[in-house]
C-alpha cells in the first residue's frame, strides 16, 4: 500500500483535532483512502509551548519549509493571511497537494492559489473553509455541478447566530448576549470579524464563486453586521412573526437587458418564524441552495468547533491521499461563466424601516409620499405614540412617535434614496433601523 507523507501546519483547536483523528482512526482512513497516512511533522510557533491536546513531541517543528518539502500532502490550519499565503503558494508550486480550512485566505487570494495549483500540477481542497462540518463546498463543487444554481443563502456564522438567538429567546441586550457568547467560547475576545459580518462575507464569496463559476472576492460582498441590532428590533421582529438572522446571500440576477450578474451581500435579515432558517439555533449553520432543476436543498449542521471542522478537513485528506496514491485530481476551479458582480444598489428585497417622527398631523402622509416618489410600495404601517406607557395614556401633540413601515420588493438603490430624503426631513427625527426580508415562509 502506498504511503502519503502528511505535514500539518498549525496545532490549534482544529489542527489538534485533525492530528488526534489521524492517529486514532488511522486504520479506517487507510482503508478509505487506499493509502497509508504517515503524519511526519506538525509545524508550530513554539515547540515548548503548553498545548490543550497531547501531540507527540517528535512531530513538532518550527521549520515549515522543511516540513513542506518532505511532505506529499500539506494541511494548513494556521488561519489568517500570512504566513499561510506564502506557505500554501510554495507548497502548491512544488506540486504538493494542499488541504486548508482557511476561509480568509481562500476568499482573499483564491485565484492566486488556484493558479499556483495549476502551475504546480497540484490539488487544492477547502471543504472546511465554509460552515465547519457541513459539506456545502462539496455539494456546490461536485454534487450540484450538473445544475444551474439560482441562489445560495444561509446562516454561515455560528457566533452571530448564537447572539441573535439569545436575544430572541431571553430578551437579552446585544451586549449581554455577546458577553455570554464569549464566556462560552463561541465568540473571540475581539469579536469584530464575526459581529461585523466579515467572517460571513468571506464565506459568502467562496459560496458565490462555487455556485456561479465566477471569481468573487470578499471585497465584492456588501456587508452589514449585527452590532446595531437592539432589543427593540428583536421585539418588533417578533411582533411581525419574524426572527432576525445574519444571512449570507449570493444570487443570480437577470438585468433589464437580459444579461445575468451576481449579487453578494451579508446583513441582518427578517425571517418568518415558520421558515426553516428561523429554527436554526445556537452556533449551528444552515445553507439553502436553490437549483433550477434540483429545486431547494438545505445543508445543516455544526458550523464551528475543533472536532466538527476536523471531520471536514479529513474528508478532503482522504480524497487527496487517494488521488496521490492512485491517480486523479480534485475538481479544478471553474470560472468560465465570468459573470459580473453587480453593485449592491441593484439587489431587490423587502424592507422594514423604523422611524422616529414628529407626532403631528400630516407626517404619515409626508413619509408615505417619499416612498411613493421613489417607486417603493408600502405593505403596512404601524405607529406607536411616545406617550404609550405613560401613567394616564395621554397623547401629547408635537411629541415623538415610532413608525414601522414594511415595504414590498424594491431595489437597494431606491431604498437608499428614501432613507437619505427621510433623514433630511424636518418631520423625521431619526431613521432608527433598517432590516431586510429576503425569504418568505
Amino acid at each position: 500500500m502506498a504511503t502519503v507523507n502528511v505535514a500539518v501546519l498549525g496545532a490549534g483547536t482544529v489542527g489538534s483535532q485533525v492530528i488526534r483523528l489521524i492517529e486514532e482512526q488511522g486504520r479506517d482512513l487507510r482503508a478509505r483512502a487506499g493509502a497509508e497516512l504517515n503524519l511526519q511533522s506538525v509545524v508550530v510557533r513554539d515547540v515548548s509551548a503548553p498545548r490543550d491536546a497531547e501531540i507527540d513531541p517528535a512531530l513538532l517543528t518550527t521549520d515549515a519549509q522543511a516540513a513542506i518539502d518532505s511532505a506529499d500532502l500539506v494541511i494548513e490550519l494556521i488561519g489568517g493571511i500570512e504566513p499561510p499565503r506564502t506557505l500554501v503558494l510554495d507548497a502548491l508550486r512544488k506540486g504538493k497537494t494542499v488541504v486548508t480550512g482557511n476561509k480568509a485566505l481562500i476568499a482573499a487570494h483564491g485565484p492566486e492559489l488556484h493558479e499556483a495549483a495549476t502551475a504546480g500540477g497540484a490539488d487544492l481542497y477547502y471543504e472546511a473553509a465554509v460552515a465547519g462540518a457541513v459539506p456545502v463546498v462539496y455539494g456546490l463543487r461536485e454534487s450540484m455541478v450538473g445544475d444551474k444554481i439560482l441562489r445560495v443563502l444561509g446562516i454561515v456564522n455560528g457566533t452571530t447566530n448564537f447572539i441573535l438567538d439569545a436575544m430572541t429567546q431571553t430578551g437579552a441586550s446585544y451586549e449581554d448576549a455577546l458577553a455570554e457568547a464569549q464566556r462560552l467560547g463561541f465568540a473571540e475576545a475581539d469579536p469584530t470579524a464575526d459581529v461585523e459580518g466579515l467572517d460571513a462575507a468571506a464565506k459568502c464569496a467562496i459560496l458565490a464563486s462555487l455556485a456561479f463559476h465566477t471569481r468573487v472576492s470578499i471585497e465584492d460582498v456588501a456587508v452589514e453586521g449585527i452590532s446595531k441590532i437592539t432589543a427593540d428590533d428583536i421585539a418588533e421582529a417578533e411582533a411581525g412573526g419574524n426572527v432576525i438572522k445574519l444571512l449570507a446571500i449570493a444570487e443570480r440576477i437577470t438585468q433589464e437587458d437580459g444579461s445575468e450578474g451576481i449579487s453578494v451581500r451579508v446583513h441582518p435579515t427578517l425571517v418568518p418564524r415558520d421558515h426553516t432558517l428561523a429554527n436554526v439555533h445556537g452556533p449551528f449553520n444552515a445553507i439553502v441552495v436553490d437549483g433550477e432543476s434540483a429545486g431547494r436543498l438545505m445543508f445543516y449542521g455544526q458550523g464551528a468547533g475543533g472536532a466538527p471542522t476536523a471531520t471536514a478537513v479529513l474528508s478532503d485528506v482522504v480524497a487527496a491521499a487517494s488521488h496521490i496514491a492512485h491517480g486523479g485530481n480534485a475538481p479544478c476551479e471553474l470560472v468560465y461563466a465570468n459573470l459580473p458582480v453587480l453593485d449592491a444598489s441593484v439587489a431587490v428585497t423587502r424592507y422594514q424601516v423604523q422611524l422616529k417622527i414628529a407626532d403631528r398631523a400630516g407626517v404619515l402622509a409626508e413619509v408615505a409620499g417619499v416612498f411613493a416618489d421613489n417607486g417603493i410600495s408600502i405593505k403596512s404601517v404601524n405607529q406607536k405614540d411616545a406617550s404609550e406607557g405613560s401613567e394616564d395614556g395621554s397623547r401629547e401633540e408635537g411629541g415623538t412617535a415610532v413608525l414601522t413601515i414594511l415595504t414590498h420588493r424594491a431595489t437597494e438603490g431606491a431604498l437608499a434614496t428614501v432613507v437619505k430624503q427621510l433623514a433630511a426631513a424636518d418631520s423625521v427625527r431619526e431613521v432608527a433601523s433598517i432590516l431586510r426580508s429576503e425569504v418568505s415562509a
